[in-house]
């Protein structure tokens, strides 16, 4: 009997504003393989969510997505995060502000680096009278899992005003926008 092969998996971490929507929006992609909300990026150990919205922690909320690269790229992952907030303002997305919303990527390796750094140059470059991107690209020191309630908001609260005004337009974009990236049903 042949043993079935061991996938690879990955991680990568992004932040682009309130973790709810990200987690909704990486869910959705084939190949991966789970979500989960959380903060990175500051100096608090073991940082509360309280604690995070004060911004006096310096971390930001992100999610930390694991994937399958046979199935989606790293690269694709890039252009879903920053397709899906925006990344050229600082500490801010939409009404939510503060430095725990700003654009950040939390590189695990230095291909990671690589890439983001080369995706980031080749926006910046593709409209020279646009606004720059100023999102971060530093190495993931340590992430801190989200409280429980927070995992799988959307899915749990989709009714809920913040869901209905912020994420279910976003989702309804990135469904249109990146179909060929979706999971299946069943998937």
């Amino acid at each position: 009997m042949a043993k079935k092969a061991i996938e690879k998996i990955e991680r990568a971490v992004f932040g682009g504003g309130c973790f709810w929507c990200t987690e909704a929006v990486f869910k959705m992609l084939k190949g991966v393989i789970s979500v989960t909300p959380g903060y990175a990026g500051g100096s608090k150990p073991n940082p509360s969510y309280e604690e995070i919205c004060g911004g006096e922690t310096g971390h930001a909320e992100v999610i930390r997505v694991e994937y399958a690269p046979s199935k989606i790229s790293y690269d694709d992952l890039l252009t879903v995060f920053f397709a899906t907030h925006d990344s050229t303002t600082v500490n801010r997305q939409g009404g939510d502000v503060g430095p725990q919303y700003r654009s950040i990527i939390l590189y695990a390796n230095e291909a990671q680096k690589a890439e983001a750094e080369r995706f980031i140059r080749n926006l910046n470059s593709s409209s020279p009278q646009g606004q720059l991107i100023v999102t971060e690209v530093k190495p993931l020191d340590r992430f801190w899992p989200a409280e429980d309630y927070h995992r799988d908001y959307y899915a749990q609260n989709p009714d809920q005003p913040y869901c209905r005004t912020v994420i279910s337009p976003k989702l309804k974009k990135v469904k249109e926008k990146f179909a060929k990236l979706l999971k299946s049903q069943g998937e």
